[in-house]
Order: C-alpha cells, then sequence, then structure tokens
C-alpha cells in the first residue's frame, strides 16, 4: 500500500549534497539540465524544449511535494522523486507501506558518486522517519547508470514490468525492492 509523503519541511543532507523541497527559484537551475538530450530519456520524458516547460513542471513538483531538489554547492543539479508504486503489479505488497523512488541528475555531475549518496539519505529517512516497509526503484533495461545505483544501494531484482514513456515507446522496466531491515523476516 503506498503511503502518504509529504517533503515539506523535510531538509536532507549528506557530505555533499541538500535534499530540499523545490523552490520557484531553482527554475533556471532546472531547465539547466531538464533541456539537455539524454538526461530526461533516461526517466521516460523528452529534454525540456523551453524554460516555460521546465516552470510548469516545476510548479508541479511544489504543489505534489513529494520530489526532493538535489543541491551541490549552491546549484540544483538533479531531482529524487518519491512516487506512488502500481499497487496492481505487486498486490503481494498489499499488507506493507511503501513507495517508489526515481531519480535525474545533471549530465554534467554522471560519475560522480552523487546519486547514491542522494538515494542513501532518503533511503535512511524514508525507513527511519516515515517507517516505510519497503522501497521500489525502476529502470529501463538499457540504464545501466540507474541500475548501478540501485544496486549500490542495496535493491534486489523483483520483476520485469513494461513502462509507456512520454516520448511514446514502451520499454521493459527493471524493478528493484529493498525491505526495511527490521521488516524483511517478517515477509518470509
Amino acid at each position: 500500500m503506498n503511503k502518504q509523503i509529504d517533503i515539506t519541511d523535510v531538509v536532507l543532507t549528506t557530505d555533499r549534497l541538500t535534499l530540499r523541497p523545490w523552490r520557484e527559484s531553482d527554475l533556471n537551475d532546472f531547465y539547466e539540465y531538464a533541456s539537455v538530450d539524454g538526461v530526461g530519456q533516461m526517466a521516460g520524458w523528452n529534454p525540456h524544449r523551453n524554460v516555460e516547460e521546465s516552470k510548469m513542471i516545476l510548479g508541479s513538483f511544489i504543489k505534489h511535494k513529494k520530489t526532493f531538489a538535489l543541491e551541490h554547492r549552491g546549484k540544483v543539479i538533479g531531482s529524487l522523486g518519491i512516487e506512488e508504486y502500481s499497487e496492481e503489479n505487486y498486490p503481494e505488497l498489499d499488507s506493507l507501506q511503501g513507495r517508489e523512488i526515481g531519480y535525474v541528475l545533471s549530465k554534467t555531475y554522471w560519475g560522480q558518486g552523487l546519486m547514491p549518496e542522494a538515494v542513501q539519505a532518503v533511503i535512511d529517512w524514508l525507513f527511519n522517519e516515515e517507517k516505510l516497509d519497503f522501497i521500489i526503484v525502476g529502470h529501463f533495461d538499457w540504464n545501466g547508470q540507474s541500475k548501478r545505483v540501485a544496486q549500490k544501494c542495496g535493491f534486489q531484482y523483483i520483476k520485469t514490468t513494461k513502462f509507456e514513456t512520454r516520448y511514446d515507446t514502451v520499454e521493459n522496466s527493471i524493478e528493484y525492492i529493498l525491505y526495511h531491515p527490521e521488516r524483511r523476516e517478517s515477509r518470509c
């Protein structure tokens, strides 16, 4: 079962990042990385065509209160959303509380270990503060970078599903799960 999440007053810090709610003043940083070819496609969306498109999506991030801005040295370089997972695809999880995460990082910062650092901070918060039983993450079968992040953070393969992208393709989504360490035994 999807647990309600609200990050309005949540700020997480790591050695190199601050994860915080989005602000309208983040618009230029958001557009800068979201308009680059190859970034959004990893998550199923096309590069932003103009700043107005980024502004609309930024407004949605602020309104729905479930997506962190990833700030590095005063600049927003990515996002990490705490999304609802498909309960229909996971009926075996009905008695547990969980969510799915999704993440995007500016191409400039790929390969520096920043996303595993951000994901680990969110895992810790979701398990310790929000008391989730599990977290799901998925990536397209051709997205090796997201696969490495999931594996580095301890997620285990659970199944492959179909995902319809915003650019009108259907991709294989390789999905992983991470159970709360103290609750894993109760599932077996």
